[in-house]
């Protein structure tokens, strides 16, 4: 059984004055699949988070989100997307339960359905717990975890981590990756990312960004393969990213 297509952008640009910020970059995302946005900084990965969410518009380019339109329908598209920027919307001195009811009504989540929606993403985010706490006052990944909880909250087709894991410490960067696997069996999921062994821990498909430009599509093991030839049959990976984007 085919997969249905949550996201198709083709051929995007987008400048910063002289800067071409992304460079003819196509994306393609399935239900129920963990694409990895991977590059060395700079290489065009936020600028390209932004062009997805609405957030900027391409200089050249379109984006369908569930067959909606992004730049026709941007209100029905964006009812799609869950998104967690890199530094995550939170307003610290709110207490999580507070914050979160204020995000489902900011989604027009109805009253009779408000309390059913924020306790079950608490649930799924591990903040059952914690819910009268401060946001001010949680460590850096229940922050995440609450960053994502917003995204979520809506049940929305497409979520979008644009560096989920960044400052977090190697604990709490497991536990963020085990829930965006969980989060991977109700949403298909972009995860923005420079650190390779995120992307083998995580992701069906990687999408290899070099200067603004995609130099690899494909599934892990193929980019094994993708370099074989010019590296050698016994390359690890980490070469063979090194001399994709090196």
């Amino acid at each position: 059984m085919k997969k249905k297509l949550l996201i198709q952008a083709d051929h995007l640009h987008r400048y910063y004055g002289k800067h071409h910020a992304v460079n003819d970059i196509s994306i393609t995302l399935y239900q129920g699949e963990v694409l990895g946005l991977l590059g060395q900084n700079g290489a065009g990965k936020s600028t390209t988070m932004q062009l997805l969410t609405g957030n900027l518009s391409p200089d050249e380019g379109s984006i369908s989100i569930n067959s909606l339109n992004l730049q026709h329908q941007p209100i029905k598209a964006k009812r799609q997307l869950g998104y967690l920027p890199e530094t995550p919307p939170l307003y610290h001195d709110m207490r999580i339960l507070e914050y979160l009811r204020y995000c489902a009504r900011l989604h027009d989540i109805s009253k009779a359905d408000l309390t059913d929606a924020v306790n079950k993403v608490m649930q799924r985010c591990g903040l059952e717990d914690m819910q009268q706490r401060l946001i001010g006052n949680l460590s850096k990944g229940y922050q995440q975890r609450v960053g994502i909880a917003q995204a979520i909250i809506h049940e929305p087709a497409v979520v979008i981590l644009d560096e989920p894991t960044v400052g977090l410490d190697p604990i709490q960067i497991q536990e963020i990756r085990a829930l965006i696997k969980v989060l991977a069996q109700d949403h298909s999921v972009i995860l923005s990312t420079h650190i390779l062994q995120e992307v083998e821990a995580i992701c069906d498909r990687v999408h290899l960004l070099k200067e603004g430009q995609t130099v690899f599509v494909d599934t892990l093991d193929a980019l094994k393969n993708y370099q074989n030839n010019k590296i050698g049959a016994n390359a690890s990976l980490e070469n063979i990213f090194t001399a994709l984007v090196s």
